[in-house]
């Protein structure tokens, strides 16, 4: 998968943006960038599209700029020089796609059928636009066109909301999707950025579902881990699991056999996708992570501790 599209997958969420005026451009990207969501797909049907995208790109250079409706070439080339680093269309216009690959520009045209998907694989794409996705079969159709065509991977845009972004997300084959949303026309019109920022938070926590797993308890040697817990076995019914290096009492106390992360223990922290939360906390909230403490399965990120303790608490997040 192309460098831009593997950030865009860790992103998410890509806003589907529509400007009638290119003042609006650096307050929405700010709220956006603010909000956790660095990215944007500035739709070229207004005439203030080009401005905008260069006004995004120029005062927000770690920002995932993009030009959606992108309708011809000319277009490629007038947002592309306005700083656009993807290319997003409605449809499949050979054309179009074309031109975008030899020019070394990500593009992902839209999709709705298989014999859409054929066509993007001729022409070498592996990840394409799902469009209009819920008036064309949403996450089931997906699913379905999915099966043949293994190696393609989805972009669903039209319909997507706060609703249903997790049960598309769940689905492997998603790379992201985009929405509107958090992007009202109505808020950018009335320069309500504030609300389009907490809209914004509220899509990215919706997205990545926080929400505490276990605590670990530090204890000196396997005999007391047993000890703590069968006490919660036997107070609230917390069947106790002995495992490798702890032993578990039900899914909410973790006993450790040795002293592990943390001066009082450790927090696991749940989350639908460890690497999109691994991404947002790193990029947004400035946190560091202790990347020898990654555990993989499957080539998929499934835990990894944060650096420094909360409370005398190791943090990590786990994979729901």
């Amino acid at each position: 998968m192309n460098e831009v599209l593997e950030k865009i997958s860790r992103i998410g969420i890509v806003p589907v943006v529509v400007l009638d005026d290119a003042k609006d451009a650096k307050p929405l990207a700010e709220a956006l960038i603010k909000g956790g969501l660095p990215c944007a797909e500035v739709t070229f049907r207004t005439a203030a599209a080009e401005e905008s995208i260069r006004i995004m790109a120029s005062e927000f250079p770690e920002m995932l700029v993009g030009a959606g409706t992108v309708l011809t070439t000319e277009q490629v080339d007038r947002a592309v020089n306005a700083g656009a680093k993807f290319i997003v269309s409605p449809g499949l216009n050979p054309k179009v796609v074309k031109y975008c690959i030899e020019k070394g520009v990500p593009v992902t045209p839209g999709t709705a059928n298989p014999s859409d998907v054929e066509a993007a694989i001729e022409l070498g794409l592996d990840v394409v636009k799902f469009f209009p996705a819920e008036a064309a079969g949403g996450l089931n159709m997906i699913k379905s066109m999915a099966a043949p065509y293994t190696q393609m991977k989805f972009m669903p845009t039209g319909g997507i909301n706060a609703k249903n972004i997790c049960d598309y997300l769940a689905f492997d084959k998603i790379i992201a999707c985009g929405g509107s949303w958090m992007v009202n026309k109505a808020l950018v019109a009335e320069g309500k950025f504030d609300e389009i920022q907490a809209l914004t938070e509220e899509a990215v926590r919706t997205m990545l579902g926080f929400e505490l797993r276990h605590v670990g308890v530090n204890c000196a040697n396997e005999s007391e881990a047993d000890s703590v817990a069968s006490q919660f076995d036997n107070l609230f019914g917390f069947t106790k699991k002995v495992g490798n290096s702890s032993i578990f009492a039900g899914i909410e106390v973790e006993a450790m056999k040795s002293v592990g992360r943390g001066a009082n223990g450790h927090l696991a922290i749940g989350t639908n996708s460890v690497v999109r939360a691994k991404n947002y906390l790193e990029s947004v909230k400035g946190v560091k992570f202790v990347e020898e403490s990654a555990v993989v399965k499957n080539g998929k990120l499934i835990a990894i501790y944060m650096e420094g303790e909360i409370g005398g608490f190791a943090v990590h997040l786990v994979q729901k």
